[in-house]
């Protein structure tokens, strides 16, 4: 599948096939990046957002499938999508799934590496792969998706996504640290409590009412609020936005 375009700027955003992720990948597109569209599992999710792209009328898209909790798929992704558009300049690491809701006493190894597999190793595996081509472009952007739950520890049964995702937040500092001597910024967004299938999947009606009670501003993110934070970090306007991880919660957590 492919949408042509006429614009440069390549944008890689893994899990686009849903969620924040889905959102991420419209908003790039509508503001003219070329975008490969990543999914492991939701092959209709990830045509979904495609059509949505192409119903913008502008943009470029590709579809990509791979398990970006393995060196080995994220490795071959990143030459797929290179060999495809032959440059990156904006990757967002979306990709993460609590998998599952599990009190720590009752944590076992492998749920515990499931988790670390998927929303940090990953983080690590698909940079990687990505990052030598932006240093030789001498320019990059990426932004990591982390959570709220990497800052207060998240609700109930989310400790290694807690874990997991407090370690995505001082990896973006330290790559922000290595890598803006390269032209390459770094920075993070931590969504809060998102209408999206990540809750719908992981969160009952009385959880989402109780997050709701703590939310300042009174209602549950949505989607395209985070995509559009993104978008901006990965914008002129935050050509000096190094290293920062920005909060998108209703005011949830201030800090």
């Amino acid at each position: 599948m492919t949408v042509e375009s006429t614009s440069e700027k390549v944008a890689v955003v893994t899990g686009s096939s849903s969620g924040i992720g889905q959102a991420t990948a419209v908003e790039l597109a509508r503001r003219g990046y070329q975008v490969a569209i990543h999914y492991f599992r939701n092959e209709q999710g990830a045509r979904d957002t495609y059509e949505k792209i192409r119903a913008l009328g502008a943009g470029h898209a590709r579809v990509y499938s791979c398990d970006v909790s393995d060196h080995a798929q994220a490795g071959q992704m990143a030459g797929d999508v290179l060999a495809d558009f032959g440059r990156i300049d904006l990757l967002v690491n979306n990709a993460g799934s609590l998998v599952e809701r599990r009190l720590f006493a009752g944590m076992d190894r492998d749920l515990w590496r499931r988790v670390m597999a998927l929303n940090l190793d990953s983080v690590f595996y698909v940079t990687h792969a990505f990052l030598p081509t932006m240093i030789r472009q001498g320019s990059g952007c990426i932004v990591n998706v982390a959570s709220i739950a990497g800052r207060n520890g998240g609700g109930l049964g989310a400790s290694a996504y807690s874990s997991a995702k407090g370690a995505v937040v001082t990896l973006t500092k330290s790559l922000a640290r290595e890598l803006i001597g390269h032209g390459i910024r770094v920075n993070c967004v931590n969504p809060g409590v998102i209408a999206t299938p990540f809750h719908e999947r992981f969160s009952t009606r009385e959880m989402l009412d109780r997050f709701i009670a703590g939310i300042p501003s009174g209602r549950l993110g949505a989607a395209e609020e985070v995509a559009r934070v993104i978008a901006f970090l990965a914008s002129e306007d935050a050509c000096y936005v190094v290293g920062e991880c920005v909060e998108i919660n209703g005011g949830q957590l201030m800090d």
